[in-house]
């Protein structure tokens, strides 16, 4: 069944409505991941949410995640995190995110992932990264008013 509902998830993974962050207008880069942050915490995936907050901000701080065209996949691997977990969040304003294409971001997807899990990292990313290129993916993602509706759209048949 685990692989089942891994097939049928837009992301490869299910996505958990504590995990769904819906930001206010005029959110900063830093209130939204440290609201991702405390929103992947909650879901018990991670130890150490110190360490966890640590580690999201100091890879952010080497090179933005926000990868253009709306989107930012900040992500990190550690020890602490004792199973793979995405948290979502989403700005029908825009964040403004230093991104590559000097975008606003209005979809964040925070990776929090256990250390020695390359190959599943970026067999999620891979999923990610289709599924924000399906055509009007993101519009439906950013028009969502309630968590439910995100996770809705997140768990359904990706295909």
């Amino acid at each position: 069944m685990k692989g089942l509902l891994l097939e049928m998830s837009a992301f490869g993974i299910e996505i958990q409505e504590e995990a769904v962050c819906l930001f206010s207008e005029g959110v900063s880069k830093h209130d939204a991941l440290t609201q991702l942050v405390e929103s992947v915490c909650s879901t018990g995936a991670v130890s150490d949410a110190s360490a966890f907050s640590k580690a999201v901000f100091e890879r952010e701080s080497v090179m933005s995640t926000g990868i253009g065209s709306g989107v930012a996949i900040p992500h990190v691997r550690i020890d602490e995190v004792r199973l793979p977990a995405v948290g979502v969040g989403v700005s029908r304003d825009g964040i403004g995110y230093d991104t590559l294409d000097n975008e606003p971001v209005y979809i964040v997807v925070l990776f929090a992932m256990p250390s020695g899990s390359q190959k599943q990292y970026l067999s999620l990313l891979a999923q990610v990264m289709l599924a924000m290129k399906r055509p009007d993916f993101t519009d439906e993602l950013r028009a969502c008013t309630t968590r439910k509706e995100v996770v809705d759209i997140l768990n359904a048949d990706g295909q």
